[in-house]
């Protein structure tokens, strides 16, 4: 998997004591940047394609669908990449109680 060069750009539209929702735009080949998540979270995709992930566990591809939530649990720590050669777009929601 190539290096990846942009940041992705986080857009917080919500955010107070019980959710944060943060629309994310990558351009292709941006990533987030390694974070950890520390609230359990839903993404909604606004594009289908694949994504990149890189994490300790190694590198590993994820398959995004519009409008096909899904859920994670907080501690998941990772990098996620735009490999597609258009802009790649989801909603992140964390869930902070």
């Amino acid at each position: 998997m190539p290096e990846p060069m942009a940041k992705a750009v986080a857009t917080v539209r919500i955010d107070n004591d019980r959710v944060r929702v943060t629309e994310w735009r990558f351009a292709p080949g941006a990533h987030t940047g390694h974070h950890r998540h520390e609230y359990a979270y839903v993404v909604v995709p606004m594009t289908s394609g694949p994504l990149a992930i890189r994490s300790a566990a190694g590198d590993a591809t994820a398959q995004l669908t519009v409008g096909a939530p899904y859920y994670r649990d907080a501690g998941v720590e990772h990098d996620v990449i735009n490999p597609n050669p258009g802009e790649f777009v989801f909603v992140e929601i964390e869930l902070k109680r």
